[in-house]
């Protein structure tokens, strides 16, 4: 690409002990942005996540998503050779990240203390699902069980049926700070030298995005109260089903907003003046008479004039569109955000990174089939061909 700027982590070398979502997605940020990263995968299977589904071309939609760039190393801890293997690995690496069970690493030979003192510049990085020390330290901690100890299954959902989120949340914003926090760590690296020890939480990471529920919780006196797609605290807020029977979202966040929806929207100025919606408090206090109101109207005209009338009056909307029609966004179309990279099965398309770098293109290298860098990463590390085979021949690779 004509321009381009070198990549922010070109040099920068991860291992990856990973399995999963939350720490591929953390490395795969980071392969994004330029920097090696080496997967580490059981010989044969890999990780378990390539076989989740068979979806895209075959390959499981969520390795997928989550390995691209990255090269895969197979590589059988247990056995003998692998410890030597990962050794002459680490000896370049600026990065370690594992999500192995809790504990598996420092049996392994390869936690924090015992790296760090081998190489005091190395940042490692151990994910889990409640952390260590305390009660759930040894508990299993897939997504949906962390969702449900930290709250959000009991806000998320309708008034009579309580809900997970439809994504992988507690993986992905545990994901997002151990991304954040390996920059950060090598930020402070490049002033002082010093390597650095992170761990990150499942139950922690998503418990941050919990605030304001928390908040509401803690000094309010009573639970935030699930409201499906409207709002626990603010009307109207959500879904209104149109005379086309699509349905139309909006939100109101102030009262010059609401004055604009009564006379641009609803066409009943009149509205402002009712007792009952004059302010958000009321509105929310009677959402259900307040929603009825809104349904007289909505459900006599096509989504889009309705949608063009919230345009005109400046209130904030959007269309409910399937996963589908989120893959021909005009927006995203508009704003080249699709590139096509390979598989093993492959080109496919995918959305490049959200935090744009102008002059800089992301990598997005092929998604790698299990193992298939083992000969040329071994080769990197002084092995001969005699010592390949033996490894192979071992079941260690």
């Amino acid at each position: 690409m004509a321009g381009q700027r070198s990549l922010p982590l070109e040099g920068i070398t991860v291992v990856a002990l990973e399995q999963a979502v939350a720490a591929p997605f953390a490395t795969r940020q980071l392969a994004d942005l330029g920097a090696r990263v080496v997967k580490i995968e059981r010989p044969e299977t890999g990780d378990f996540a390539r076989h989740y589904d068979e979806t895209v071309k075959g390959m499981a939609s969520h390795f997928v998503w989550l390995n691209r760039s990255k090269e895969s190393l197979t590589l059988d801890l247990k056995k003998e050779g692998a410890g030597e293997v990962l050794g002459r690995l680490l000896e370049s690496a600026d990065v370690f990240v594992q999500n192995l069970a809790p504990g598996a690493a420092e049996r392994l030979g390869l936690g924090a203390a015992e790296l760090g003192g081998r190489h005091p510049r190395l940042i490692h990085c151990s994910i889990s699902g409640y952390g260590a020390g305390g009660p759930y330290t040894q508990k299993k901690a897939y997504d949906l069980l962390v969702q449900c100890e930290a709250g959000l299954v009991s806000i998320t959902g309708t008034p009579e049926t309580p809900s997970k989120v439809g994504i992988s949340v507690a993986d992905i914003a545990a994901g997002m700070y151990a991304y954040s926090g390996i920059l950060s760590a090598l930020f402070r690296r490049e002033r002082t030298g010093e390597g650095a020890v992170l761990e990150l939480s499942m139950l922690e990471a998503l418990g941050e995005w919990m605030g304001f529920p928390a908040y509401f919780a803690g000094y309010g006196g009573e639970e935030p109260k699930r409201s499906g797609a409207s709002h626990a605290a603010i009307a109207p807020y959500g879904p209104f089903a149109c005379a086309d029977e699509e349905v139309v979202f909006l939100g109101i966040q102030n009262e010059r907003e609401w004055k604009g929806f009564c006379e641009g929207v609803l066409r009943c100025g009149s509205m402002t003046e009712d007792e009952r919606f004059r302010t958000n408090t009321k509105r929310v206090e009677n959402r259900e008479a307040l929603h009825a109101e809104i349904d007289a109207v909505f459900s006599g005209l096509p989504s889009g004039e309705a949608i063009g009338r919230l345009e005109a009056a400046g209130v904030a909307n959007a269309r409910m569109r399937t996963m589908r029609q989120f893959l021909d966004h005009p927006q995203l179309e508009a704003r080249d955000r699709w590139r096509e990279f390979g598989s093993p099965a492959g080109p496919l398309r995918g959305l490049t990174p959200p935090a744009t770098l102008q002059g800089v293109e992301p990598v997005m290298a092929p998604i790698p089939a299990v193992g298939e860098h083992t000969e040329s990463i071994l080769r990197g590390l002084g092995y001969d061909e005699a010592g390949i085979s033996t490894l192979k021949q071992n079941g260690v690779t």
